[in-house]
């Protein structure tokens, strides 16, 4: 096999790996793995058994991948004409059992990214020309639909689906079994079938270091987001005008008039929100 390898390079022997392969330093490929010839794997990665890596797949150092996992399968869609397009993982990422990863589409970005840091639980997928962030955490079964962006430090909990074309920002929490079929603002909390904003990621913000100063700002901006009684566009500018000291509320913002695809998740009609931590706001 003509492999770019190392001495330190582990490949158990009931392993097929395909001539092409590029192996960094201190790679593990444990048994039944399956590894394609457009493969390009980091130093220490470490393939712990039955694991399927096809197409342009390029993975970061340090990252552990699970039996039955399959990454770099192409995209399912029906568009896809089969050209060559590519998945890239990011360093230090953790990839469970039979989670799914696909190349993206020769009809959209081409590319599927995922950043460093990511924790991807048992039966996660993440589908062709998607974009994730760094230090990004799917529990068991959540799964995103094609072209999906997902910014850093997002928590998607298990069982839940995210619709194509929706923006997630970052350190956003999705609540469990939810349908997520609108943008997520950065901070925001969804929870539900066709999801609703209930309030804001407090614990997320807290664990993120932000000052208790931004919190607040957050909350106030959120309220005047989301008035009922004015347009958004008012609220928007409102809002600018009235936090132009916070760049927590500068993010979400910019997220909000860069528009894409799809509508914003907003507040349930009855108001209520789950972030309370008991502080003044």
């Amino acid at each position: 096999m003509n492999l770019r390898m190392a001495s330190s390079i582990f490949i158990h022997p009931s392993a097929v790996v395909e001539e092409g392969a590029q192996l960094g330093e201190g790679v593990h490929i444990g048994p039944f793995c399956q590894i394609g010839g457009d493969v390009e794997l980091g130093e220490n990665v470490n393939l712990v058994g039955g694991v399927t890596i096809l197409g342009a797949t390029t993975i970061g150092a340090g990252t552990v991948v699970y039996p039955q996992a399959v990454l770099g399968a192409p995209p399912q869609n029906n568009k896809h004409r089969g050209g060559r397009t590519t998945l890239t993982i990011g360093r230090n990422c953790v990839i469970r059992e039979s989670a799914t990863m696909h190349t993206g589409s020769d009809t959209g970005h081409g590319t599927t990214s995922v950043g460093d840091n990511c924790m991807f639980m048992a039966y996660t997928h993440v589908a062709h020309d998607c974009v994730v962030g760094n230090n990004v955490t799917f529990a068991n079964n959540a799964s995103l639909s094609g072209h999906c962006e997902v910014g850093d430090y997002v928590i998607i909990s298990g069982m839940t689906a995210v619709h194509q074309f929706v923006r997630i920002g970052h350190h956003a929490f999705l609540g469990g079994m939810s349908a997520i079929v609108g943008d997520v603002i950065p901070f925001g909390m969804a929870v539900g079938n066709r999801a609703k904003l209930r309030g804001l990621n407090v614990v997320g913000i807290k664990r993120s270091g932000l000052p208790r100063s931004e919190l607040v700002a957050l909350r106030k901006a959120y309220r005047t987001i989301f008035d009922r009684e004015r347009p958004v566009s008012e609220n928007l500018e409102a809002a600018r005008n009235a936090f132009s000291g916070s760049q927590a509320v500068a993010d979400v913002l910019e997220f909000m008039t860069s528009r894409g695809k799809r509508y914003f998740t907003v507040p349930a009609l009855d108001g209520g929100d789950d972030d309370d931590d008991g502080g003044e706001d």
